[in-house]
């Protein structure tokens, strides 16, 4: 299969084209050459700017093409738009975002979330100006651009179109500072704060086994909208137990409650990530049955993590979770005095 990949340097693009090549695909990237300069030497690699000029793409033809670096619905048309005649196949990986309100019973079918003419108008305007073509910038309009963008892709694409929108996506190549925080934390020892119950549920899906799915779906030239969010049955206390093993057993978890923590002023998600109070857990609420009974499968959150913590020892300390750090060991000494 001839596959062209929008990005491809970064985190799941870069599986995406890993697990394509590995499979023995014809693989063609398209970006603008900001990162991973050396990686992938004998691949064809197309430069440009999505946001600007897609000229470089016109009179080619590929099976099937990826995009996982879509933020704009303006971008979103203007590729499927080009690539309508050259593809046969287009996949677009949005975000479980895209729902205003979520809850257990989201389904795909659930509302999406909208955005006014002026937000819209501003959101495009800030990428003009800044060139930015990352999720990062956009607050609260993410949800509304991503929902606008699956609508772009499916009005030109029709049953063609492949929409995946993941949850909380974990693995090598991740450069955020969420599941960093833990892997990084547990290898330092001591105690750790851990927060919450060790019950409360937690979803977080490998970029690979995204990658894998996608591209498997791709050959088989299935379309639709799907939500992958992670499996069922993944809790927090794996989730720190696992980042423990991964960074050879070193720490002692401190676990304390939600009230103790609220109370001591740590924000949720951004102090501890993936913690969120029992009442505001909606996001790890989403669940992944339509994407499972279409083929997604999930490695276990264990593999994941080792795999993570194996890449992140080639990788320099981010100064956010040192300060996160901190303030940890504060909030640990002062509930323990209490």
């Amino acid at each position: 299969m001839k596959l062209l990949i929008l990005g491809g340097t970064q985190f799941l693009g870069r599986h995406m084209a890993e697990l394509a090549l590995a499979c023995g695909h014809e693989v063609t990237l398209f970006n603008r050459g900001n990162h991973g300069a050396g990686l992938f030497p004998n691949v064809e690699q197309l430069k440009g700017d999505r946001l600007l000029d897609l000229s470089v793409l016109r009179g080619r033809r590929w099976d099937a093409v990826f995009d996982a670096s879509c933020y704009l619905p303006s971008a979103a048309r203007r590729s499927a738009e080009l690539l309508a005649d050259a593809v046969e196949h287009y996949c677009l990986i949005t975000s479980i975002s895209v729902f205003p309100q979520i809850n257990a019973d989201t389904v795909e079918t659930s509302s999406l979330a909208e955005l006014s003419a002026e937000q819209l108008a501003a959101a495009e305007a800030q990428a003009a100006g800044t060139g930015s073509q990352s999720g990062g910038g956009y607050g609260a309009a993410y949800g509304g651009l991503k929902a606008l963008c699956e609508r772009e892709l499916t009005t030109v694409m029709g049953s063609r179109a492949l929409v995946v929108r993941p949850g909380f996506i974990i693995g090598p190549y991740d450069y955020s500072p969420r599941l960093r925080y833990w892997l990084d934390r547990m290898g330092e020892g001591g105690r750790v704060l851990a927060p919450g119950r060790p019950e409360r549920a937690v979803r977080l899906i490998d970029a690979r086994d995204i990658a894998a799915w996608c591209l498997a779906l791709a050959q088989a030239r299935v379309g639709g909208i799907f939500n992958a969010s992670g499996p069922d049955g993944q809790s927090m206390g794996e989730l720190l137990e696992a980042c423990n093993a991964a960074a050879g057993l070193r720490s002692e978890l401190v676990w304390r409650s939600e009230a103790e923590l609220l109370a001591a002023g740590v924000q949720p998600f951004q102090d501890l990530p993936y913690w969120l109070p029992e009442t505001d857990n909606a996001m790890m609420a989403v669940r992944s049955v339509a994407a499972v009974a279409a083929g997604l499968r999930f490695r276990p959150l264990a593999h994941s993590l080792v795999d993570t913590a194996n890449w992140l020892r080639s990788q320099p300390p981010l100064s956010g979770n040192i300060r996160n750090r901190i303030r940890e060991q504060a909030v640990l000494e002062m509930l323990e005095k209490r």
